[in-house]
């Protein structure tokens, strides 16, 4: 069993991930770091206030930064959040692929 403590934000990382149009933001940040919230909006066949409760999860998870300017609002990506995230699922990626190696080696032993 792997005994490890998880980063006290990791639900609100991985619950923010889960939705496919706030993946879709991310995905666009990375791609284009900077983006104004309307040019975010463009894409999405939904309205600005949707779009900006969608940026308000991501926020709240820390895996962007909202910088205003005048009267523009430019997005972010920050990166320890994913940080954090990618340093559990490395954990247990290497728990199991040690116990699926230990599996295979098992199986290849028996006659």
């Amino acid at each position: 069993m792997v005994n490890f403590q998880a980063p006290p934000d990791l639900d609100r990382i991985f619950a923010a991930l889960s939705d496919p149009t706030r993946r879709a933001l991310i995905q666009r940040l990375d791609a284009e770091d900077g983006l104004s919230i309307s040019e975010l909006a463009k894409p999405l066949a939904m309205s600005l206030p949707a779009v900006m409760k969608h940026l308000d999860v991501l926020e709240g998870a820390g895996l962007i930064a909202r910088q205003k300017t005048g009267r523009t609002v430019a997005c972010r990506l920050t990166a320890a959040p994913m940080e954090d995230a990618m340093g559990w699922l490395a954990r247990y990626q290497r728990f199991w692929t040690e116990s699926l190696d230990r599996l295979a080696a098992a199986v290849e032993k028996s006659p």
